[in-house]
């Protein structure tokens, strides 16, 4: 039984998510079932230090990028070492550590994608063995590098048809086509917003939202935006939050309360047209959503405001019926599926979809370092 540590940093800078998963399977590849259990997990928040050296990261220099990228992995490590120690777990206990690391550049299109967190540094904190760097085969093959979830969606959580993740960027798996993408910003707008104007780390329950009013025009605004035209596959990369969205937002000579609740309809509306451009581009009819089951994970599913505000409208629009999980799933499904990227990854076995990210072949992504 494979026991797995996975490590998840978000745009949204809320903190590292760190999950122990034991992992089984029953039958033999590529027909295996797979079943997971997570024995323990818990984000630790990052310092206001760590928040600015991994926020300005994209305007560094190449030698102090290298070398964050060095500190940050040797930060992992150590955040690791008092995990085991906090839940008296033993080398012996983990197979492997699995770090997505902390993406600061993501651009396919100019074939380069980058996640800081040297594995090497994570391996010599630990004395584990480590894969990192998951999405870079894929972008090399030609694919987006991203999403790179579905395939432990497609493993873990089969009984659903519909996925969503309302993290730092929202984005959205359609199990029956093999399809995922991301959608817009989502946390990482809200909170930065919230933490401007009210000192507060995120907008609790969507209470300050819930107190606006949606403004139109520059609701329009928003949804005009070349990238909600493109056709999938298509990924997000921070900087269009921070250098397209945020700007607009900040723009406008609204009060915040009108920014946020504009901003969550945004959210909203940009979730639906993705389902209706699934439904055009897949040739299919409204109905064949009507009663499918939606899992909804992430920071954003906290936000009791957004998640009604979300439950009605694709109810309403689709048929859809959203399903609100365990709070581990919830909170730490994507450090669960780094785990089984990695794991996949050592067992030499696909654990990036070509259907998804637009690559030329499935591919086994990762970097491996052992003592």
């Amino acid at each position: 039984m494979p026991r797995v540590i996975g490590l998840m940093s978000g745009s949204s800078l809320d903190g590292l998510d760190i999950a122990y998963v034991n992992f089984s399977s029953i039958g033999n590849y590529p027909e295996e079932k797979w079943t997971f259990d997570i024995i323990h997990a818990e984000t630790i928040p990052y310092s206001s230090d760590w928040i600015k050296k991994l926020s300005t990261a994209i305007d560094l220099d190449a030698r102090s990028y290298l070398l964050l990228h060095t500190s940050y992995g040797h930060y992992l490590g150590r955040c690791v070492n008092n995990f085991i120690t906090k839940y008296n777990l033993k080398l012996d206990d983990i197979d492997l550590i699995a770090s997505h690391g902390h993406t600061v550049f993501h651009e396919p299109w100019n074939g380069m994608t980058g996640q800081i967190g040297d594995g090497s540094a994570i391996c010599s904190e630990t004395g584990l063995l480590v894969v990192n760097d998951l999405r870079s085969m894929d972008i090399a093959y030609g694919g987006q590098g991203a999403p790179i979830v579905p395939i432990g969606e497609i493993h873990l959580f089969n009984e659903y048809r519909l996925l969503l993740n309302l993290g730092g960027i929202a984005n959205i798996t359609d199990q029956k086509y093999r399809i995922a993408f991301d959608i817009c910003p989502a946390n990482r707008i809200l909170n930065k917003l919230v933490q401007e104007y009210f000192n507060k780390e995120y907008d609790e329950n969507g209470l300050y939202s819930s107190q606006g009013q949606i403004n139109e025009i520059l609701l329009n605004k928003l949804n005009q935006l070349d990238y909600y035209k493109k056709l999938y596959p298509k990924s997000l990369s921070n900087s269009f939050g921070l250098d397209i969205i945020y700007p607009l937002l900040k723009n406008d000579k609204l009060n915040i309360y009108d920014i946020l609740r504009t901003y969550t309809e945004h959210i909203v509306q940009q979730i639906s047209n993705s389902i209706e451009m699934i439904i055009e581009n897949e040739k299919q009819d409204k109905s064949t959503y009507i009663n499918c089951k939606m899992l909804i994970t992430g920071g954003g599913t906290h936000n009791k405001f957004l998640f009604q505000c979300l439950k009605s409208k694709l109810k309403e629009n689709f048929g859809i019926n959203i399903e609100y999980p365990d709070i581990n799933v919830i909170d730490f499904k994507e450090a669960l599926i780094m785990a089984f990227i990695g794991l996949l990854r050592i067992q030499k076995k696909p654990n990036v979809l070509a259907s998804v990210t637009g690559a030329k072949i499935d591919t086994i992504g990762g970097a491996v370092w052992s003592n």
